[in-house]
């Protein structure tokens, strides 16, 4: 490639990047609205780890993780996230019901 050609590469690679931070701002300052439910906060935080995710991938040399693998991340941190919510704090003993 010319000279052009990679400066050329680096400005739209920078625009991009400039429209997911815009994006990411947008996501950051929705995920503090109140009244849309838990639903709407989970698609939220999973649309800003896609968006970070797709920021790493354009700025950086190194392998990513694909969309695949980052799902699978993500569920499994929900998942344990759900296990430790179900689990009593820690120094609270709970003693069983008695008949």
């Amino acid at each position: 490639m010319n000279p052009a050609e990679l400066t050329v590469i680096e400005s739209r690679r920078q625009a991009l990047l400039n429209q997911l931070r815009t994006a990411e701002a947008g996501l950051r300052a929705s995920l503090h609205a109140r009244g849309f439910g838990s639903v709407a906060r989970e698609h939220l935080e999973r649309a800003l780890a896609h968006l970070q995710e797709a920021y790493i991938a354009i700025n950086e040399t190194k392998a990513v993780r694909s969309v695949p693998q980052l799902i699978e991340d993500l569920n499994r941190i929900e998942q344990v996230c759900n296990e430790l919510r179900q689990q009593p704090p820690p120094g609270v003993t709970v003693k069983p019901l008695r008949p």
